[in-house]
């Protein structure tokens, strides 16, 4: 975590503040989601996404073209009833991220759960014929 030293610019509104230096503390913006840990069992591959704090209807998770994208869009609405602010930095977020899936993946049976913050999405594996190795006789 960063600090930060400012000052109060805003004399009209806080008078008696004015010009006195504030500790503001600054963190770097955050990459949540973002962060995914990938593991592979022997029947399919699993994600985790840490994204705490979400609601789980904001989440998309689709397949195309054997490309995997999760994401997300939070709106925040602003209530009229709440009154004009002098600052507002509320707003809306969005992310999204795609993984090239291996042929490997069954994307038909793709699951997805979201529970104490992290979004989990199953990837089962599909079985690939060995290939068949025939020897031909040469005559």
């Amino acid at each position: 975590m960063n600090t930060l030293l400012s000052y109060n610019r805003v004399p009209a509104l806080f008078g008696g503040f004015y010009g006195r230096p504030t500790v503001v503390r600054y963190e770097k913006p955050a990459t949540v989601p973002g962060a995914v840990n990938v593991k592979e069992t022997e029947t399919a591959f699993e994600l985790a996404v840490a994204a705490p704090g979400l609601k789980k209807e904001i989440f998309t998770v689709n397949v195309e073209n054997n490309t995997l994208t999760i994401g997300y869009k939070d709106e925040q609405k602003t209530d009229p009833t709440a009154g004009v602010y002098t600052r507002q930095e509320f707003g809306f977020t969005t992310f999204e991220r795609s993984f090239k899936l291996p042929k490997t993946v069954n994307t038909d049976q793709i699951q997805a759960t979201y529970t104490d913050g992290v979004l989990n999405v199953t990837l089962p594996k599909v079985e690939i014929p060995a290939p068949v190795v025939k020897a031909i006789e040469v005559a």
